[in-house]
């Protein structure tokens, strides 16, 4: 209590008292079942409430048909959705936790896939999220915007949500009435402050006179610097003083970026933490009644405790660290905080399976999103002990030594390496990734603290596993780079055409520090990934004169669904790399390479000292099928070369499956 006292401390909410400070904030999780919440959604958020969350909103509900923008976005404008949320906000509430739900309308930038409708804006200006344009709203539409927002209230509060909050941040449709730039209107809804806010002014005083003095409004914002023609800081301080006159809004959430910045929306580790700290100071200064939440990028408790005892907000939301660990709260509460799971602010299965229209999960948390089925981030013990042997301490064989000792199993973790985490590690290393080494700090405290023998330094070959005493045997030696270098766009290329000349290296040698590079390096990035992009970026930070190369239409494609692809090419063009896209390594000289367009088919010499290949891997696996008295699973890039969330989610799975 005493690191965490303003965290910690109780907050009382228009009659509603909160735990603490924390809030599980409103975010898309896209986990609807035709419109409607069911298991997936129900467990995921309880899982957050039990793990002592002080208040939860809930994904938010469109309120209008032209508002529609996932898939996994519950049906608008029908009291369908009131019973199967009423078992949720039930269960969350006996959990201790005050749940709201958001209540949201996309303006101009929605999605004609999904909505088939048109866009409603207030001035009929271009979608930002796909490439349509838009429709200026009438009177008449406008009125029914209204009517839809309150009706959507009404809803929530007989589906037993203790609130709602209005959802005006990232230039959505209310925050596209309040700023100048795009709402161009002459009549009462535009032009003066009092005009472009009455639209807003008038869903939430409806709203409150349609659910009475006990419901809980809040009103969400976002600030952002990125473009001159959106509202600066100090309007927004105005146009939230505007409202907070009125006595009706509890409180206002401040998110960061928008639709015009979109990779400041959900920022990555490339961007700084507590970046709504300056404004939630702010607008402390001018509201009266208003509580105020600070968000975006407040990943651990350290991070809240300091913007609250500096006085810089009054509560905090942590959506993202408490998708990598829900019980966060609790933790923190118990003077655990040392056990919380920090997440890496990746983005990899978050926001990018979400961007895929996915519904989401967690890289390092793989019960995200399935806590309905696996029990959420708690074990139950197992009624019959084994001892499990863990060959391989990379991300799969980490969570398969920590989950299957939790569920009290006698596990022992047998890692060739001096370090563990295996090539994940070597992703920590590049520049801004260090919280994936703090991770691998959390797996040594959490063996430690299960008993979990962790040997180090030990290959075990099939004559040392066969000996080995235990029954059960996880197979979790990972991959190797392709010793051809073989190239997925030159498929009739069984290797590197002049791979003999030597100077030929993989991503995970450069970042061991083992390769022999000189002065000028190509980066050969087919996976479009971390793995080429951050190495690319480490030799450029070192100085090195950086060539990337890829097959892709642009660097970093498979990043893009995370929004860190466009950051990420910024700082490697900053840093002096040039970066050449749609191209294969035609042939390595030695001292330079013969590159060709996937699209001409024109070739381009040039010169290099060394050649850096992001390949797909083959997997490391030189054990037989089967060994007599095992059990054998196989498990991670062991069973296939993929992306770290994928070996977490076997560890993890194979480890409740003992």
């Amino acid at each position: 209590m005493t690191d965490h006292r303003h965290l910690l401390s109780p907050l009382r909410l228009r009659g509603h008292t909160l735990r603490n400070r924390i809030v599980f904030g409103a975010h898309t999780n896209n986990m609807a079942e035709d419109g409607l919440p069911g298991a997936r959604t129900h467990g995921y958020l309880l899982e957050r409430a039990l793990g002592g969350a002080a208040m939860i909103v809930c994904e938010p509900v469109p309120v209008h048909r032209t508002g529609v923008l996932t898939r996994g976005n519950y049906r608008h404008g029908t009291d369908d959705i009131i019973a199967p949320f009423r078992r949720i906000t039930e269960d969350v509430k006996a959990a201790g936790a005050v749940i709201v739900q958001q209540l949201y309308h996309v303006g101009a930038h929605g999605d004609s896939d999904l909505s088939f409708s048109p866009h409603w804006s207030p001035g009929g200006g271009p979608s930002y999220h796909d490439s349509d344009g838009s429709h200026r709203m009438s009177e008449r539409e406008i009125e029914e915007i209204i009517a839809a927002h309150t009706a959507a209230a009404r809803r929530c509060k007989r589906a037993g949500f203790q609130g709602v909050e209005v959802w005006a941040a990232y230039h959505s449709l209310l925050d596209q009435f309040w700023t100048p730039w795009s709402n161009t209107r002459d009549d009462r809804w535009g032009g003066s402050l009092e005009n472009r806010t009455r639209l807003s002014r008038t869903v939430i005083e409806n709203i409150r006179r349609a659910c009475g003095e006990d419901f809980i409004i809040g009103l969400a914002i976002s600030s952002s610097d990125a473009q001159e023609v959106t509202l600066s800081n100090e309007a927004l301080a105005e146009i939230v003083a505007l409202h907070d006159a009125t006595g009706h809004v509890d409180y206002v959430t401040v998110g960061h970026g928008g639709y015009l910045d979109f990779e400041r929306l959900i920022p990555t580790f490339l961007f700084a933490e507590k970046l709504t700290a300056p404004m939630t100071e702010l607008l402390k200064g001018v509201v009266k009644h208003a509580k105020i939440t600070s968000e975006a990028h407040i990943r651990t408790p350290e991070n809240a405790e300091a913007i609250l005892a500096s006085g810089q907000a009054d509560l905090v939301s942590i959506v993202r660290g408490q998708i990598a660990d829900p019980h966060l709260a609790n933790k923190t509460a118990a003077g655990r905080a040392v056990d919380i799971r920090g997440c890496i602010s990746c983005n990899q299965m978050c926001w990018g399976r979400r961007s895929r229209d996915y519904w989401i999960s967690c890289l390092i948390n793989p019960s995200a999103g399935r806590e309905f089925e696996w029990g959420g981030d708690r074990f139950t013990s197992t009624e019959t002990p084994r001892d499990v042997l863990v060959v391989g301490a990379g991300p799969a064989g980490l969570e398969a030594a920590r989950a299957a000792a939790e569920r009290g199993h006698r596990v022992e973790i047998a890692e060739a390496a001096p370090q563990i985490g295996g090539q994940f590690r070597l992703a920590g290393l590049q520049p801004r990734r260090a919280q994936i080494l703090d991770l691998m700090d959390w797996y040594e405290r959490q063996f430690a603290k299960l008993g979990v023998t962790l040997r180090l330094n030990t290959y075990l070959d099939e004559d040392d596993i066969a000996a080995h005493p235990a029954e059960v045997v996880i197979l979790a030696t990972g991959s190797l780079p392709d010793p051809e270098a073989r190239q997925r766009w030159l498929p009739a290329e069984p290797r590197l055409p002049g791979l003999e000349h030597g100077n030929v290296w993989s991503a995970e040698e450069v970042m061991r520090r083992e390769a022999r590079l000189g002065d000028t390096v190509i980066v050969l990035d087919e996976g479009g990934n971390w793995r080429g992009v951050g190495t690319a970026w480490a030799l450029a930070e070192q100085g090195r004169k950086v060539v990337l190369v890829t097959p892709d239409a642009f660097v970093g494609k498979e990043i893009a669904r995370t929004s860190a692809d466009g950051p990420a090419r910024a700082r490697l063009v900053r840093a002096g790399a040039r970066l050449v896209s749609e191209h294969v390594v035609a042939r390595w000289h030695g001292n330079g390479a013969t590159i060709r367009s996937l699209l001409t088919g024109a070739e381009e010499e040039v010169a290099a000292s060394a050649l850096v290949m992001a390949t797909t891997n083959t997997a490391f696996d030189p054990f037989p099928e089967t060994l007599p008295g095992k059990t054998l699973h196989r498990i991670g890039d062991c069973a296939a070369p993929r992306q770290a969330p994928y070996a977490f989610h076997e560890g993890r799975k194979i480890a409740l499956a003992l």
